[in-house]
């Protein structure tokens, strides 16, 4: 399991955990009312991810508009620090990535740099 910070989307915004293999992921969101005692679970396979992509700010802005930029662009201290951060790379890096889900849905994250590469090989 590896952290997972839902910044914008379909999803319940906040802190969570993420666990993915080769077939499938799935995660627990912030608690949010409605989601039982142990918060609501949500999971995927590798059929129903569109496309997964590292966040820029151009992406950003399409997918979450000015508000989601706003929170990603906070939460990494500024579109430079996003930048750095991505590019950088590396173990132990967190990466903030954009999945699209075939249904519409969408998510605006941060995990690890092994989980994002989970994630990434599922839509290739």
């Amino acid at each position: 399991m590896a952290n997972l910070v839902i910044h914008a989307g379909d999803f319940t915004k906040g802190k969570g955990v993420i666990s993915a293999n080769d077939l499938a992921f799935s995660f627990t969101a912030a608690w949010a009312p409605g989601d039982g005692l142990l918060g609501k679970s949500n999971s995927f396979n590798k059929y129903d991810v569109e496309e997964v992509s590292i966040a820029t700010e151009e992406n950003v802005k399409r997918v979450g508009g000015t508000v989601g930029w706003g929170l990603a662009g906070a939460a990494i201290l500024g579109p430079v620090g996003l930048l750095a951060g991505l590019l950088l790379g590396g173990k132990g890096k967190d990466v903030t990535f954009i999945i699209k889900f075939k249904d519409g849905r969408k998510m605006l994250a941060t995990t690890d740099s092994k989980t994002f590469t989970k994630l990434a090989a599922m839509a290739f």
